[in-house]
């Protein structure tokens, strides 16, 4: 029963990392363009490396959180553990997005702030 749940479990979290980690990487880029103030280059670099961080976090946890199962017996217990996982590192992710968003709300605003008392 665990190889089962494991199979679900990764292509649940698979789909959802795919899909999350593109429309950030896509919707993402014009903040971080804004912050740099038009610099294309490093806007693109830090962009792809914010996508690799973000597909390796959730591999690390998925990883440990495999290993972390006990033995199931069950249909129920395979979509609770999965219910549970999955919620989890959609918590944790959200949590680390919202934190994210927050240091270029500050930096942006700083940046604003500087601009504003040098004219």
């Amino acid at each position: 029963m665990n190889t089962l749940a494991y199979l679900l479990y990764l292509t649940l979290t698979y789909c959802i990392t795919v899909h999350v980690g593109l429309v950030f990487y896509r919707n993402g880029r014009i903040y971080i363009l804004d912050l740099l103030k038009g610099e294309e280059d490093l806007t693109n670099a830090i962009n792809r490396m914010l996508l690799t961080g973000y597909y390796l976090l959730n591999l690390g946890y998925a990883a440990l959180m495999i290993h972390s199962w006990p033995t199931m017996h069950n249909w129920l217990d395979i979509f609770v553990s999965i219910g549970i996982m999955t919620g989890r590192i959609m918590l944790i992710l959200s949590i680390i997005h919202y934190m994210n968003m927050a240091v270029i709300l500050y930096y942006s605003n700083k940046r604003k702030h500087l601009s504003h008392h040098k004219n």
